[in-house]
Formats: C-alpha cells, sequence, structure tokens
C-alpha cells in the first residue's frame, strides 16, 4: 500500500493557496480544527453535560456548565492534536485517516505539537482557575494517558490497545461530577465504566471495517490480527458487561423509574445488534455480510441517548 492516495493529486497534499502563495486563513482555521478532531470530541461532551445534570439532580449553575464545556474541548483537543502528530507515520498509510492535517501537510509537525501543547496547558488553568482542581487534575490526566498510555506505549503493541488505552474517553464522566459537586462519588465511578466496557464493542465493531488498514500499518488492533468469530464473541461478552454495569447505576443513585427502563431497553436493543454481529461472522468474514458500521452507529446513539436518560430523571422523579 503506498503511503499517499494515489487519487489524490500533488495539489491537494497541501491546503490550497490565495494568488500571493499564501494559505487561505479558511482553510489554516479548518485544518487546526481538524487536529482536534471535532467528531471524536461530541461524543465526549454528551457523557459531559448529562453527567452535570445528574450530579445537580437537576439544572445545574450555567457558569460552570460552559467553562467545563469549553475546557473539556480544549482538553480533548489537545489529546487528540498529539496524537495525531505521534500516529502521522500510521495515518498516512491508512484510507481512514490519510485526509488528516499532517498527511495532507497542512499543517507542520512542529505547529501541531505546540498547538497541541497550548491547548492542554490553557485547558488545565481555565478549569482550576474558574471551576475547581479536581476537575483540572482529571482533564489532565485523562490526556496525559490518552497521549502516553495509548498513544505512545500501548496501540502499536498489543491488541488490548483499546481496552486499557480507551479509559482515557472515560474521564468525563468524572470531570462532569466533580465541576457540580466538587468530589468524586460512585455514581460517575459507574458511569466511567459504562463508558469503559463499551469503548472495545464500539471501536472494534469500527476496526472491523478497517482491518486491512490496520495490519498494514502493523497496528495489532484486535479484529486485524483475530477471526472475524473471535472479536464478534469478545464484543458480545463486553456488550453484556456494560450493560450490567449500567443497571448498577440505579441502586446506588437515587434515581426514579425513567433511567433503568431506559438501560433495560436500549441495553437489550445493543445485545440484539451484538448477537447480530456474532451470527453474521459465524457465517463469513467478509465486510458485506458482517456489517460491522451498524453496531458502530447503534453505539454511538446508545451512549448518547443512555446519558440523556440519566439527565433527563431528576425531572420526572
Amino acid at each position: 500500500m503506498t503511503a499517499i492516495d494515489p487519487e489524490l493529486s500533488a495539489a491537494h497534499q497541501r491546503p490550497p493557496r490565495t494568488s500571493s502563495g499564501r494559505p487561505r486563513i479558511t482553510d489554516v482555521v479548518s485544518a487546526y480544527v481538524g487536529l482536534m478532531k471535532p467528531r471524536i470530541i461530541e461524543l465526549l461532551l454528551l457523557t459531559t453535560v448529562p453527567v452535570m445534570f445528574l450530579a445537580a439532580e437537576g439544572v445545574p449553575p450555567l457558569w460552570p456548565v460552559i467553562v467545563t464545556l469549553v475546557g473539556g474541548t480544549l482538553s480533548a483537543g489537545s489529546a487528540n492534536a498529539l496524537n495525531c502528530v505521534f500516529d502521522a507515520d500510521i495515518d498516512q498509510q491508512m484510507r481512514r485517516t490519510r485526509r488528516r492535517p499532517l498527511p495532507r501537510h497542512a499543517v507542520t509537525t512542529r505547529a501541531a505539537l505546540v498547538f497541541g501543547l497550548v491547548l492542554g496547558v490553557v485547558s488545565t488553568l481555565m478549569l482550576g482557575l474558574l471551576v475547581n482542581w479536581l476537575s483540572a487534575g482529571l482533564a489532565l490526566a485523562a490526556n496525559v494517558f490518552y497521549v502516553v498510555g495509548y498513544t505512545m506505549l500501548l496501540k502499536r503493541r498489543t491488541s488490548q490497545n483499546i481496552v486499557w488505552g480507551g479509559a482515557a474517553g472515560c474521564f468525563p464522566a468524572l470531570i462532569g461530577w466533580t465541576a457540580v459537586t466538587g468530589e468524586l462519588a460512585w455514581p460517575p465511578v459507574i458511569l466511567f465504566l459504562v463508558v469503559f466496557f463499551w469503548t472495545p464493542p464500539h471501536f472494534w465493531s469500527l476496526a472491523i471495517r478497517y482491518r486491512e488498514d490496520y495490519a498494514a500499518a502493523d497496528v495489532p488492533m484486535l479484529p486485524s490480527i483475530a477471526p472475524a468469530t473471535v472479536v464478534a464473541r469478545k464484543i458480545l461478552a463486553y456488550s453484556y458487561v456494560m450493560v450490567a454495569t449500567s443497571l448498577v447505576l440505579w441502586p446506588l443513585t437515587p434515581t426514579g423509574w425513567f433511567y433503568p427502563t431506559a438501560a433495560v431497553v436500549l441495553g437489550a436493543a445493543f445485545l440484539v445488534e451484538a448477537h447480530r454481529l456474532k451470527a453474521r461472522a459465524q457465517q463469513s468474514s467478509e465486510l458485506s455480510v458482517l456489517k460491522p458500521m451498524r453496531l458502530f452507529h447503534w453505539s454511538n446513539a446508545y451512549l448518547a441517548l443512555l446519558f440523556v436518560a440519566a439527565a433527563v430523571d431528576p425531572f420526572l422523579r
């Protein structure tokens, strides 16, 4: 596999330029926003704000919500930008990632590194000074764990990379809670674990779709080194643990009827889709038969709806 998509001309590997030879400001801004991976940040914020409602048992104060959203966005953007720097060689080889800013040479490696570090400093200071230092410390810990733990240590060395490395994406549940209460408690820990067990089914279903890319880039993502039947069984196992963990929140938190009902319905739908993937994997390993993106898209909806249910529940008690 070539490092650059042969369908892309050399002109498409660099940002369009004005008549003076300088890149357009909109393209520069777009490139830096791309380094932050906004699609990923959207999902992280969806697990932050609902927890703030749950912690407040109603509507939380507006100011902490705004600062936590902005600070959390900058913190996650920092981690994602630094991930792009260290994974630039991999991103060049994979179809899914080769249009990111660094493979396209829309941003220099040095500029991306400085950008990621500055975002990390600004986000930590913002959360610490305007919310509390516990939330700031948790956000910084998530940033460091994602960059060092997952990107630099785990991703290229073990098929358990996303299992343990995915823990970085669980921190928003803790951050949202501590931003309101100033302390940790069991409810955000349970939601942390829900996201932890949700991550392997979510990411492995996507990785099945791009398993050849991971193999070509020599990244030992489970679907690139194990048969589809093995991956599907592990996805199903994690799915059962995830659903069971989501139900633990009910007795540990003074929720009403809405959250446990939603958790059961959403969990049942998730398990049905996971069982269908396992059944398809037993028939064939072809992507046209496996259709792994069905579970991937449903996993996004599941997590968002589950956390929204946790936020809505206090209003229905």
